[in-house]
This record gives C-alpha cells, sequence and structure tokens, in this order.
C-alpha cells in the first residue's frame, strides 16, 4: 500500500519508482521466455536461433554480462534493482475474479480499483508507445498495460532497455480488460524488485532435460507451472492426514534421525561418524522403535510424519530419503492390525476426497477406485492364484519348496531372482521372494495382503490362528506398496529371540550372497552390499520388559501416496529436491 499511496501522491516528474520492463531484444514482438538484446550486432535469424539452444553456456554467459551491466545502469540512475518489500494489494488469480464482470474496452479507474501487483516476467511486446508485459505470481498470470504517455517522464524508454524477461517486479495502476479481451494492470507506475542475470527456458521448448528438470528444481517450475501443483497437492495431503488423525486422538511425536542402533526394519543405512562421542551413529531407516517406547510410557495414540533414510537402490519408486507417516510407527494402542486397515482406509480416501473430490482416479491410464472397502487376501491364498502352489504344504522343507518353485517358474525368475530363491534360509522367505517377483506388479486396485510370514515380520504378533505366520498387513495399489503394519509384539522375550534370529538370517545371507556373486559383475556387489552390521537395541528391549499395551501401528509412504493421487510416474516428481548422481 504505501506504493500506492506514493503513486496517488506523485506527480509525473516524481522517480520514485523504477519502472518495470523486459530488457533489450532481438525481436520485442516475440512472446517467449528466451532473453536477447536489441544491439543490432548481437541479432541472429530466426533460423540461427531456432537451431541453437538459448540456453547454451556462451549464451548464457553473454546475456549474463549484458544483464549485469543493467545493474550497474539501474545503480548509477539512483535505483537499487534487488528491493527490500513491495506491498501487494492483490493476486492475479483475485482481480481475474473480482473484475470478471469487466467487458471488452472496459476500464474501471476509480480510486478503489488501484491495485498493487508483483511477480515474474514471463513475456512482453512492444508496438510503438505501447508495451504489454506478462507478470506471473503464484496464483495465476495477468498483463501489464503500459502506455508511453502514462507514464513519468522517460521511464517507458527505460522499460525497454533495463528490463528483462525473468525479472520480478512490482506495479500499480488501475485496471483494463483490453479490446481483445485481455485483463490488464493499467500500468502508472513500476518498480524493479529483484533483477534477473540468467535467460528463462524458451517458452516454445520449455525445460525438457529430465536430470536439469530434477538437479534445478527452480527453474522447473518455472517452466512448468504445473510443477508447483505436485507440491501444493503434497501439503494438502499432508495437512489431510493431520487432520484426520489428529480428529481421532492421535498427538505427533519426534524421533531422533541419528540413532545408535538400526532398527525397526531391514534395510542398509547410512552411517557417520560422530567425533565427540567417538562412535558410529546411523540415519533412521524407520521410527518405529522409538515410538514404541512412547506407548511404553503411556502416550495411547501417537504418530510421526518424518524422513527416513535407506541406503539403498534409486528408481521410479525409491528414493534413499523418503517421507511416511510412521505407523508400526503410527500407533494406537488397545486395537489390532484389522483396526489399523480400517484407519489406513480413511487417510487414504479423505486425501483422494481432498485433492479430488471423489474417489475414482485416473493413474497412468487405469482407473483406480478407491471406494469402501478394499479387497482383503491373504498372501499364501495369493501366490497360490498366481502361480498355482500352496506354500502351506511345505512346512519347514525349504528344497522342497524350491525346487517346486523352479518347475513352476522355470522362465519366470531373472537370473537375479533366481539367486535370492536360492539363498532364501526358509519356506517364508520363498513365498515373499515369489510374491514380490510374480503378485506385486499384478496388485493395481486397492488391496491389503494379510498373514505374512514369521520370518520376515520380527516386529509382528504371532497370528492368533495360523503357525508360523504373523498379523500383519501391506496395502498395495498400482502394484505399489504404500503402507505396512502389524499387530504389534509385546512380548519381550519373544522379541529379543525374533530379533537375534534376524541377525542370524542376516549374516547367513550375507555370506551366502557372498558366495553366489563372486563372477557377478561389480556393480551387481555393490548394489547387493549387505555388508553392514545389524545389532540388537538392547534400550527397546529393555522397554517392552516394562510393558507396552496391545497395539497396532502402520506406515505409510506419503510420496508414493501423492504420486498416486497427483498421477506422477516417478518418485522424483513429488520430492522437490531428490538425490542424483553427481553431474558430470
Amino acid at each position: 500500500m504505501e506504493a500506492l499511496k506514493a503513486w496517488r501522491a506523485s506527480s509525473p516528474s516524481v522517480k520514485s519508482f523504477v519502472l518495470l520492463a523486459t530488457a533489450r531484444r532481438v525481436a520485442t514482438a516475440r512472446c517467449c521466455f528466451a532473453t536477447t538484446t536489441s544491439n543490432p550486432n548481437t541479432r541472429r535469424s530466426s533460423s540461427s536461433s531456432s537451431s541453437s539452444s538459448s540456453s547454451s553456456t556462451s549464451d548464457k554467459d553473454a546475456v549474463r554480462a549484458i544483464r549485469l551491466k543493467k545493474v550497474e545502469d539501474l545503480r548509477s540512475s539512483g535505483y537499487e534493482p534487488y528491493a527490500y518489500k513491495w506491498d501487494k494489494t492483490h493476486t492475479a488469480r483475485e482481480l481475474h475474479d473480482r473484475y470478471e464482470h469487466l467487458g471488452n474496452g472496459e476500464e474501471s479507474s476509480s480510486e478503489k480499483d488501484l491495485v498493487s501487483v508483483a511477480g515474474r516476467i514471463l513475456a512482453r511486446r512492444v508496438f510503438g508507445k505501447l508495451a504489454f508485459l506478462t507478470l506471473r505470481d503464484q496464483s495465476g498470470t495477468i498483463q501489464l498495460y503500459c502506455e508511453k504517455e502514462k507514464l513519468p517522464e522517460d521511464q517507458f524508454q527505460k522499460l525497454k532497455t533495463l528490463v528483462d524477461i525473468g525479472d520480478i517486479v512490482g506495479a500499480c495502476g488501475s485496471i483494463k480488460r483490453t479490446e481483445k479481451g485481455e485483463l490488464s494492470v493499467k500500468v502508472k507506475a513500476f518498480e524493479i524488485l529483484t533483477k534477473s542475470l540468467l535467460p528463462l527456458p524458451d517458452k516454445f521448448h520449455g525445460l525438457t532435460d529430465v536430470d536439469k528438470r530434477y538437479r534445478q528444481r527452480y527453474i522447473d517450475m518455472i517452466a512448468n507451472p504445473e510443477v508447483a501443483d505436485v507440491f501444493r497437492v503434497r501439503a494438502k495431503v499432508v495437512s489431510e492426514i493431520r487432520k484426520t488423525v489428529e480428529s481421532l486422538g492421535f498427538i505427533e511425536v519426534d524421533t531422533p534421525v541419528l540413532q545408535g542402533e538400526v532398527g525397526g526394519a531391514e534395510a542398509r543405512p547410512f552411517v557417520t561418524y560422530h567425533n565427540s562421542l567417538g562412535r558410529n551413529l546411523y540415519l533412521r531407516i524407520a521410527t518405529e522403535l522409538h515410538l514404541k517406547r512412547m506407548l511404553v510410557g503411556g502416550l495411547e495414540k501417537v504418530y510421526e510424519i518424518g524422513r527416513i533414510f535407506r541406503n539403498e537402490g534409486i528408481s521410479t519408486r525409491h528414493n534413499p530419503e523418503f517421507t511416511t507417516i510412521e505407523g508400526s510407527q503410527m500407533y494406537e494402542a488397545y486395537t489390532d492390525y484389522h483396526g489399523m486397515m480400517n484407519m489406513t482406509e480413511e487417510i487414504v480416501t479423505k486425501c483422494a476426497l481432498a485433492v479430488h473430490g471423489k474417489l475414482t482416479i485416473d493413474y497412468q491410464g487405469t482407473e483406480i477406485c478407491l471406494e469402501r472397502p478394499w479387497r482383503r487376501e491373504t498372501m499364501h491364498n495369493l501366490v497360490k492364484e498366481a502361480i498355482g502352489i500352496d506354500f502351506s504344504q511345505f512346512g519347514d522343507d525349504v528344497k522342497a519348496a524350491k525346487d517346486a518353485v523352479a518347475t513352476a517358474l522355470q522362465n519366470g525368475l531373472g537370473e537375479k531372482q533366481e539367486i535370492s530363491v536360492k539363498t532364501c534360509p526358509s519356506v517364508g522367505h520363498i513365498l515373499n521372494e515369489v510374491f514380490e517377483t510374480i503378485v506385486e506388479p499384478r496388485l493395481v486396485q486397492p488391496t491389503f495382503v494379510l498373514d505374512y510370514p514369521i520370518e520376515i515380520s520380527p516386529l509382528a504378533k504371532l497370528h492368533r490362528r495360523h503357525a508360523g505366520l504373523t498379523e500383519r498387513f501391506e496395502l498395495f495399489i498400482c502394484g505399489r506398496e504404500l503402507a505396512n503394519a502389524f499387530s504389534e509384539l509385546t512380548d519381550p522375550m519373544d522379541q529379543r529371540a525374533r530379533l537375534e534370529d534376524q541377525i542370524r538370517q542376516h549374516d547367513r545371507k550375507r555370506a551366502a550372497l557372498e558366495h553366489e556373486t563372486k563372477s557377478a559383475d561389480e556393480k551387481e556387489k555393490k548394489d547387493e552390499d549387505i555388508s553392514y552390521e545389524v545389532t540388537l537395541d538392547e534400550d527397546f528391549l529393555t522397554a517392552l520388559e516394562y510393558g507396552m499395551p496391545p497395539a497396532s501401528g502402520m506406515g505409510m509412504g506419503i510420496d508414493r501416496l501423492v504420486m498416486l493421487l497427483t498421477n506422477s510416474a516417478s518418485i522424483r516428481d513429488v520430492i522437490a529436491f531428490p538425490v542424483l548422481k553427481l553431474q558430470q
């Protein structure tokens, strides 16, 4: 509002505002993101400009040099091109909504219709004594309508020579809809708020280099405005999750990211060294064990939305750093995994309604129906449906299970999976390997997979009816695991025995894998590295001995949920700054 007051009180001779405009360009009528100069010596033909990228190193250096000179020119004229603030009265979207009634050629010039906007200049056109600039803020775009006669002194010329596409500007004026129907701010005063030194990607080609999009997300968001919408949806999803669980009495807590022991899941950790303590610490691979400590302490409904770190592969579904609402890690006392299935349905459907307003969505060309209730089926039955093998018949006969799988899937497993099956130490591990390889990709519609083998579920309570199984489920949608939950193990002696067995299995698998991959490619060895040490978390076991109430918990991958709700093919599309390889 200060800018508006200053403008209202000023005469045409007042130079209190620096007029915003785009820099000298080769073709002033061209409306695109690429920035050029009006110096005849630097002009290029349209054919040459179309055959070379405007964002090449040489072009960027030349543009940067020209714009640095403009910074000097502005300062020498008494204008600061990096402002401290600007008082906005409206966003672009608010203006479009408020003045929707204006007809073509109409203008609202009363005092109450004086507005102040700010944003980045994306395009400009200059026709003699008229200039049209496209300004974009976070809500959308609005046109700036500039007439030479309406601007103080020589400001129209400065608009043409000192302001570039990419600059962030503020503008004050009245509202006008042009004869062609474009709602515009009829500019009376401008100010450069931030001078851009580098050219934006060409509007007509955009930012198409996928690696650059992820590596320089800020450029991606400027060139592709829809990218920002993904992160708005992400924020809405996280907000809806908090709203849903807190309405049910859950409270959010924080647990340590740096931990002394690796626990709560089975995954390769990131290791760091603490100099003062003289010991290794690990970035957490789960928040589970600390949240269980909170249950022991008397909090009956706890959750944490936080970052998890796993030093494993990178793919369209995996990022070494990801976000979960930790449920076997979102805990509720005095319930079991059936209750947590209902909670999972509640969270996902509430998020879908918040984002789409409906429960039927499209994901990569496939219609997904989130109407409740969702399918619930055991892992044993799903594997039997897929390959005709009933794993319950094998008991503890590991060799018979391996032979049956080899016969049923003669060409159905890749070399990597064949090695994994051969090194499986138990029937339960073989069952899980076949499930992950054959069944998972087929689970397109929401499906709760129930009753996992005890060997791969060291933190879950034994199944109350079926020996060798646990009360555990995982939720799959579009072939991807979205959530994981247990009826939690509360017997401290049973928990100790299972964790000790998990350590023994880890050590045996490490030895077997080293033997099987002696002739494998070095990269494959590195990808399969399980040389990290797994140890007991004695403090957690001590906490259990003080007594933890019956409970169930659920961990949900927020990144994958956002992928589903934004129709994003890669996890990198929903993480603002994903982990990438070093740039060559």
